[in-house]
């Protein structure tokens, strides 16, 4: 009977939580397309306000938006971007604007990326810190050169979902070099529920087991993403993810 109980308790112990049940009080989400009718994220102010408040039962507190600035698919320029923002925050109900903190963007590193660094302020998403991204098909030409002129301008640079390059995956040793060349990594809070798939999940969670993590988003962009949070997760490292959360809270 002892031996029974004994199981079943540590059984329980080793139970994976759902991916809300570590969302830290006071939660800042770094990573989001909630600003409407501005990229692939919301559709309207009404959808803005239904994700807003699904976030908020999430457990996250305030909301920096950072939608695509991607050359001739979401070309936006910062004072588009700027004012969605405050557009958006006007039309919305006083709890939920004052959830919606902050606007940045999430900058495509392509061939352009460096013409735009030269001719137009980027918003980061605190001080100097600008959120980057790459193609999913293949790696950014010049991306050596790409860093080292952001932060000639005085940028750092942030790059979103590293565990989503797959072509990163069979050179583990190219996450180690993007960090001596100066990036921030932000994880995909999904990542850890391979919500994008097993793969991703094992990176991530190898990310976060050598201390590469500096910063998680959600990338929310609709309630489908906002559903896959009740699920459990299926990485080790929990505890690192849960350093990694709190650590959000120094770019409020």
């Amino acid at each position: 009977m002892y031996t029974e109980t004994l199981y079943i308790m540590i059984s329980l112990f080793k139970k994976k939580p759902t991916l809300v049940e570590l969302i830290p009080k006071g939660f800042v989400d770094i990573h989001s397309h909630i600003l409407p009718n501005i990229d692939d994220g919301s559709k309207s102010i009404e959808e803005t306000s239904i994700l807003l408040e699904e976030m908020a039962l999430l457990g996250i507190n305030k909301c920096i938006a950072t939608p695509h600035t991607m050359p001739n698919v979401w070309d936006n320029s910062s004072d588009f971007i700027q004012e969605t923002f405050l557009n958006t925050k006007s039309n919305l109900p006083k709890n939920l604007d004052q959830m919606l903190h902050r606007v940045s963007s999430e900058y495509m590193m392509d061939e352009t990326f460096i013409e735009r660094l030269q001719n137009e302020k980027l918003l980061a998403i605190k001080d100097n810190i600008v959120l980057v991204e790459m193609s999913y098909l293949n790696p950014t030409i010049d991306l050596k050169n790409i860093l080292f002129q952001l932060q000639i301008k005085g940028y750092t640079p942030l790059l979103a979902h590293p565990e989503r390059y797959l072509y990163y995956h069979n050179s583990k040793q190219d996450y180690f070099r993007l960090k001596e060349l100066g990036c921030l990594f932000q994880l995909n809070l999904l990542s850890t529920i391979e919500y994008y798939g097993k793969s991703v999940t094992t990176i991530a969670d190898f990310l976060l087991a050598n201390d590469l993590i500096d910063f998680v988003g959600s990338d929310i962009h609709h309630n489908h993403h906002v559903n896959a949070f009740y699920q459990k997760i299926k990485i080790k490292s929990q505890n690192e993810l849960i350093d990694a959360m709190n650590k959000n809270s120094q770019l409020a």
